[in-house]
């Protein structure tokens, strides 16, 4: 793989920030961009080089900003354009990047394209979006589900026509087979990176290509719609859109660029990810994320095998290197925290968080960091549904309450994979709700905010923040763990999760004990490490042949074999 000079993403960390939640200072109870601002030297002194925000454009905030109004303005809860020149200037001014998300799948039905292209059938907007007849019996064009639960078409009946949407009723798909549509697009990238934005995180971008001929899908046992995903994931399209928009648009800056890609697999990434396809820096896959759910159905709950974790990383890792890139994550605004999740928040938050950031920070890739990540922060529980404030869990609840899913059952799903648990406000110390803001915020704070927050992390020497600084540090200071290779190490253990990373006659030994007991280590391992140089773990003393509950330690080794 071809490097050079401006493949600086190589050796970024990417903090991913979550306006609504994040800081609120104008205390109305909703984050802003000034807020973000007044917490940038916190970002700076974590040591992370890019800033991701979520959606912060124009919004009826439907589905928390992935609905889009107005491409071109800002939400007005979160500032103004000029709040937002302004971040740009001063992220920069602290040697940070900045990207933006860019939602092209769809835009909100009060999108000024779509309230044309509802007003009739030879409207010019018309084709900006996707729309068909029902089918003869006046059923919807086909069997698809929506994302977010129910039938993905909506009828119109002023047109007597239906149009589609993946995602919320009032999230209509855009048509990408009209090059209108794309024209308008590129150039409102033009338009943002002209403010001197560093990039793009692609909301589901590997959607934007549909099969036209919109057939049924499989109805799989259980289903109530047919399976849609081979119609409209990684469409017969996607690589000439792609390549589109980077010849008109990205090839002229020195940028980055990470696609949401759901359904991608390892194949489909290299060609993506492949500087010679010119089409993208990295992409975000979600295999991993689906490894504690029965088959497709993620509020299914099903214990992690870390077996297949270790296996599913191996895969990513061995298949990329050397053509594309990875982006390394846990968490972000639609999954729960993973201390919750792979790790343990009761006994052992702290030590399994260190131990979690470890595993995942010293693989090849650009890590994200999700807001909070870096404090431990954890799940939330609130007992009564209408504290919640996700579509796509109230949808999910009813959805499954016609199938009979107990509310228990119900709200254990939610507790467990319900998006709104990365989306509580960031927790900042013990003041009046963990210092988000003084007003009531638009979502509950999580109640453990005296006991977790960043202004006691950032006083203790040895808290998860301070370990994820060491963390982003060394791999500034290490080619080896942006550079090496990926060896997966005692494949068939069930509890600890080696791998070996190599690159000019060194060897880093990866060592991450996934559970509660202490595990020995097999001789072949204590043979390697017996003189190597320990360059982090998250335990004072270690034994030479064990480790210890959540325990993880990383190993120098030169010259190895």
């Amino acid at each position: 793989m071809q490097k050079n000079e401006k493949d600086w993403w190589r050796k970024s960390v990417v903090y991913q920030i979550y306006p609504q939640s994040f800081n609120d200072s104008n205390n109305d109870g909703v984050g802003d961009i000034p807020g973000i601002i007044e917490k940038l030297d916190y970002l700076k002194t974590l040591g992370v080089d890019v800033i991701w925000l979520s959606p912060i454009y124009d919004s009826p905030q439907e589905d928390n900003g992935y609905d889009i109004r107005n491409y071109r303005q800002v939400f007005e809860k979160y500032g103004t354009i000029e709040d937002l020149e302004h971040l740009i200037a001063e992220v920069h001014k602290r040697d940070m990047k900045v990207i933006l998300d860019l939602v092209v799948n769809h835009t909100s039905d009060e999108h000024p394209w779509f309230i044309e292209s509802k007003k009739g059938k030879n409207n010019s907007y018309r084709d900006y979006y996707i729309w068909k007849d029902g089918k003869a019996n006046g059923q919807s064009p086909n069997n698809w589900g929506s994302i977010f639960s129910g039938s993905a078409w909506e009828y119109d009946v002023n047109t007597e026509q239906y149009y589609l949407h993946l995602f919320a009723v009032k999230q209509p798909d855009l048509n990408w087979e009209n090059e209108k549509v794309r024209e308008n697009i590129y150039d409102m990238m033009h338009y943002w990176l002209g403010k001197g934005i560093d990039g793009f995180r692609m909301d589901v971008i590997n959607f934007i290509s549909k099969d036209q001929r919109f057939p049924d899908g499989e109805i799989k046992d259980g289903a109530l719609y047919g399976d849609s995903g081979p119609y409209f994931v990684n469409g017969p399209r996607i690589h000439e859109y792609l390549q589109e928009m980077n010849q008109k648009v990205i090839s002229h800056y020195d940028v980055m660029t990470v696609g949401e890609m759901p359904g991608a697999s390892t194949e489909d990434a290299r060609i993506y990810t492949n500087p010679e396809s010119k089409e993208l820096n990295m992409i975000f896959t979600f295999e991993h994320m689906s490894l504690d759910q029965k088959g497709d159905d993620k509020w299914d709950l099903e214990p992690l095998n870390l077996i297949d974790l270790k296996e599913n990383f191996e895969k990513w890792q061995v298949g990329l290197h050397g053509i594309g890139w990875n982006s390394l994550y846990w968490n972000n605004h639609d999954q729960p925290r993973v201390v919750s999740r792979f790790g343990d928040n009761t006994g052992y938050r702290e030590k399994s968080a260190k131990m979690l950031a470890i595993c995942l920070h010293m693989m090849q890739g650009t890590p994200y960091i999700y807001q909070g990540e870096e404090i431990g922060m954890t799940n939330v529980q609130f007992d009564d549904l209408s504290d919640y404030r996700d579509i796509e869990l109230f949808n999910m609840y009813e959805e499954k309450q016609s199938i009979s899913w107990s509310h228990d059952k119900i709200m254990e799903a939610i507790y467990a994979k319900g998006r709104d648990n990365a989306r509580t406000p960031m927790q900042w110390n013990e003041e009046k709700n963990a210092g988000f803001s003084q007003a009531d915020p638009w979502i509950k704070v999580n109640s453990n905010y005296q006991e977790i927050n960043a202004e006691k992390a950032l006083a203790d020497a040895d808290s998860i923040f301070h370990f994820y600084r060491r963390l982003i540090q060394l791999r500034k200071e290490l080619d080896i763990i942006t550079e090496g290779d990926f060896q997966l190490l005692l494949r068939d253990d069930s509890q600890i999760f080696a791998y070996k990373r190599r690159y000019n006659n060194q060897d880093l030994i990866v060592l991450c004990n996934f559970s509660s007991e202490k595990q020995d280590l097999s001789k072949d391992i204590t043979e390697r490490i017996v003189d190597a140089e320990k360059i982090i773990s998250n335990e004072d003393v270690s034994k030479p042949d064990q480790l210890s509950s959540y325990e993880a330690a990383v190993y120098l080794v030169s010259d190895g074999e």
